[in-house]
C-alpha cells in the first residue's frame, strides 16, 4: 500500500532482446521522479543492476528470457524450462502489483508482456483497483502494417487494448509514421491513444567529457566516430564491415571506438576486440555512460533502434544508420522515415559494405551542416507529455484520496 503523501508508478519492460526498452522505460522514470512519488521496475533484464538508479526509483528482478524468434523465448541464465520460468514471472508480476498497488501501472511495448505475462496483473487491477490508470506505451513504430495487424489480430491484442488499458502513450511523431492509420487501430481505441513525441535522452555537460576525451587521449582536432549496435545481438555483420574498411585503408582519417553491446556473441566480440586493437581502435563490450562517450563523437555508426535513435538525435550528431531487418522491419521503417526527413544518413543492410560505409562516412565527417540543422528543429516532447499525463492521474488520484500529495501544491 502507498505511504501517506506518496503516489505509485509500476512500470514493465520488456527485456527479452538489446537494452532498449529498459533504457526508455529508465529515461521515463528518471524524469517523473521527484517528491511524493514512488517508481517501481520490473524487468528480467540482467544490465537493471548496472545503471546508476536514481532515488525514487527501484527495481524489482524476475527472471529474464532471451528470444530466439518472434515466438521461441528461452530462460536467460536459469537452467528450467521455458513454461516454468514464465510462471515465475507472472506470479512475481501480479504479487508485485498486490503490494505495491500503483495508481499507474505503465507497460512499455507488449501489450499482454511476455506470453501473456501481464494479463493476470491487468486483470486484477480493473477488478480489485479501478482508479488505477493502466497504460501501454509503445515505441514509435512496431513492425511493418501487415505483420503488426496481422499479428494483433491473431493474439487478440486489439481486444487487450480495449478491454484493459486506460490509454496508450506512442513514443513517436504521428506526421512522420501514423500507427492508428497502418495498423488499422478502431476508432473507439485510437480514441485512448496520446502521441507524446519522441523521447530525449540526457545530454552531458561538456566538462563531462573531459575523463574520457583524456582517457581515449583524444586531441581536440581528432574526428572521432563512435560505432556502436545497441545490445549487439545481430550487430557482427556492420562492425564486421567497419573493420574491413578500416583494415582496406583509403577511408577519411579518424578515430574509432568500437561498442559491440553485451549480448554480441562471445566469439564475435573477441573477434571484433583484437581487429580493432590491430587498427588503432578503442572496443568495449560495453559502456555505462553511452551518452557521455556519444556527446564526444563526430559521427556516429548504428543500426537505428529506437533508443539509439533518441539518443543521437538529443546531442545532435550526424550518424550512418544501416538498420536490421530481421525479425522485424521496424529499424529499416524508421530509418527511412527520419532519411527523408534529413535527420540521418540511411543504409540499406543489403548494401553494407566497407565501400559503401566509406563513401557515407565521408560525407557525414566533411558536410555534417546539413544533419545537424535538421536535427535542431526536431522537436523533442516526450517527457514533456508525459509529465502532463501523470500530473493529470495525480490531480485525479488527489481528489479520490485525502492522503495523496498533489502537484503543484494543489
Amino acid at each position: 500500500m502507498a505511504a501517506p503523501g506518496t503516489f505509485n508508478i509500476l512500470m514493465y519492460s520488456h527485456d527479452t532482446y538489446g537494452l532498449g526498452h529498459l533504457r526508455r522505460t529508465m529515461a521515463i522514470a528518471e524524469h517523473l521522479r521527484h517528491r511524493g512519488v514512488n517508481i517501481l521496475i520490473l524487468t528480467g533484464s540482467p544490465l537493471a543492476g548496472r545503471y546508476e538508479t536514481p532515488e525514487g526509483v527501484d527495481f524489482v528482478r524476475i527472471p529474464g528470457m532471451i528470444k530466439k524468434t518472434n515466438e521461441e523465448y528461452l530462460p536467460l541464465s536459469i537452467k528450467i524450462n521455458a513454461r516454468h520460468a514464465l510462471n515465475i514471472r507472472r506470479n512475481i508480476i501480479v504479487a508485485t502489483a498486490k503490494a505495491f498497488q500503483p495508481h499507474v501501472f505503465i507497460v512499455d511495448k507488449a501489450p499482454m508482456g511476455l506470453r501473456r505475462e501481464v494479463i493476470p496483473t491487468l486483470k486484477w487491477l480493473k477488478r480489485r483497483m479501478p482508479r488505477t490508470r493502466t497504460i501501454l506505451g509503445l515505441r514509435d513504430i512496431m513492425d511493418d502494417a501487415a505483420s503488426t495487424s496481422r499479428e494483433w489480430r491473431e493474439k487478440g491484442v486489439y481486444e487487450v487494448l480495449d478491454q484493459y488499458y486506460s490509454e496508450i502513450w506512442v513514443y513517436g511523431n504521428r506526421e512522420f509514421y501514423d500507427p492508428i492509420a497502418e495498423y488499422a487501430i478502431p476508432e473507439h481505441i485510437s480514441r485512448k491513444m496520446v502521441f507524446t513525441g519522441y523521447i530525449p535522452r540526457r545530454v552531458p555537460l561538456p566538462n563531462a567529457m573531459n575523463p574520457i576525451r583524456r582517457e581515449e587521449k583524444i586531441a581536440p582536432e581528432d574526428k572521432l566516430v563512435v560505432v556502436t549496435t545497441g545490445g549487439g545481438g545481430d550487430g557482427y555483420p556492420l562492425m564486421d564491415a567497419y573493420l574491413r574498411m578500416l583494415e582496406q585503408g583509403g577511408g577519411p582519417r579518424h578515430r574509432v571506438i568500437f561498442v559491440s553491446g553485451p549480448f554480441m556473441p562471445r566469439p564475435e566480440r573477441e573477434a571484433v576486440a583484437r581487429r580493432a586493437a590491430a587498427v588503432k581502435a578503442r572496443f568495449y563490450h560495453f559502456y555505462r555512460r553511452m551518452e557521455t562517450l556519444m556527446g564526444l563523437a563526430d559521427a556516429i555508426v548504428t543500426m537505428g533502434g529506437y533508443n539509439t535513435t533518441c539518443e543521437i538525435l538529443s546531442q545532435a550528431k550526424p550518424s550512418l544508420v544501416v538498420p536490421r531487418e530481421v525479425p522485424r522491419l521496424e529499424q529499416r521503417i524508421r530509418a527511412e522515415v527520419l532519411s527523408r526527413q534529413g535527420l540521418i544518413e540511411f543504409l540499406p543492410w543489403d548494401e553494407l559494405s566497407p565501400d559503401t560505409i566509406r563513401a557515407k562516412l565521408n560525407r557525414l565527417l566533411a558536410d555534417p551542416a546539413p544533419y545537424k540543422a535538421a536535427m535542431a528543429r526536431f522537436p523533442f516532447t516526450g517527457l514533456s507529455v508525459i509529465s502532463h499525463r501523470i500530473n493529470a492521474f495525480r490531480q485525479e488520484a488527489c481528489r479520490a484520496e485525502a492522503d495523496i500529495a498533489c502537484p503543484n501544491g494543489k
